[in-house]
């Protein structure tokens, strides 16, 4: 069985460890926990990890995260895999940092990377893990503060976080849905 766990974030050096790429070192630290590693394919860099008879697609899309649509529906459809056996990991600014939410429908709350999945979809129907970022920033400051680097305070917890959401994501392709928001959700 297979699923497409997807990690939102913007290609290219300038935005390598950005509050708004959490999507991408969450999956990052995914594969090197399996020691696997992504190739650049269409649309994206991906990488493929077995877990408990479950094969995780994971892709980091290629497309910047406003377009992030495309190269899911390109995924699910080249890999055959449908709505419900699909995971996107995403950045929230509404919730505290390190926090984690997931969730088997909602809306994009203001964020473009999932508004474009929901358009290009149709549908707002699929699962999303949101990683909280918090949102200590001034006034007006809000995109600086998504693109910019994590505090120092904030790098020294990300691996535990990491951890945490790599046992999300392994129960979600083997407990479901609902089992993995009652074990993980507040936690």
């Amino acid at each position: 069985m297979k699923y497409l766990i997807v990690g939102l974030g913007n290609p290219g050096k300038e935005y390598e460890d950005t509050r708004h790429n959490i999507g991408f070192n969450v999956l990052d630290a995914i594969a090197q926990n399996r020691e696997t590693s992504f190739e650049v394919s269409r649309l994206g860099d991906v990488a493929s990890v077995r877990f408990k008879g479950r094969t995780m697609v994971l892709l980091k899309p290629s497309t910047f995260m406003n377009l992030s649509g495309k190269a899911v529906r390109y995924w699910m459809d080249a890999e055959k895999i449908p709505l419900e056996r699909v995971l996107i990991v995403t950045d929230d600014l509404a919730m505290p940092f390190g926090s984690l939410r997931l969730r088997g429908k909602g809306g994009a709350g203001g964020h473009n990377g999932l508004g474009d999945i929901e358009t290009v979809l149709k549908t707002s129907g699929y699962a999303r893990l949101r990683f909280g970022i918090g949102s200590e920033f001034p006034k007006g400051q809000q995109v600086d503060y998504v693109l910019g680097q994590w505090g120092e305070t904030e790098a020294s917890t990300l691996s535990e976080r990491f951890k945490r959401c790599d046992e999300l994501i392994c129960s979600f392709a083997t407990a479901g849905l609902d089992r993995t928001m009652n074990a993980f959700n507040n936690t």
